[in-house]
């Protein structure tokens, strides 16, 4: 069970690291990687936004057990 939990972990770290990137894109130079990629339509854009966010918000999750458990704001790796 622990393999598993360390694999979801990156797995949605690395999401979120995906999605922050395509965000600066689109701050900075006005490019949605994402719908670049899927199209504007696609129903294969909205599963990656989809994914992106679960991910954000299974590390924010994680972020607050940590915390909780600790009882002070852990380093981020």
């Amino acid at each position: 069970m622990r393999l598993v939990s360390r694999i979801m972990s990156l797995a949605s770290f690395v999401l979120v690291i995906i999605g922050a990137l395509n965000w600066l894109l689109v701050g900075v130079a006005r490019f949605d990687l994402v719908r670049w990629l899927f199209g504007r339509k696609s129903p294969w854009g909205r599963v990656v936004y989809s994914l992106v966010g679960t991910a954000g918000v299974n590390e924010l999750a994680m972020y607050l057990v940590r915390m909780l458990r600790t009882r002070s704001v852990p380093v981020v790796p």
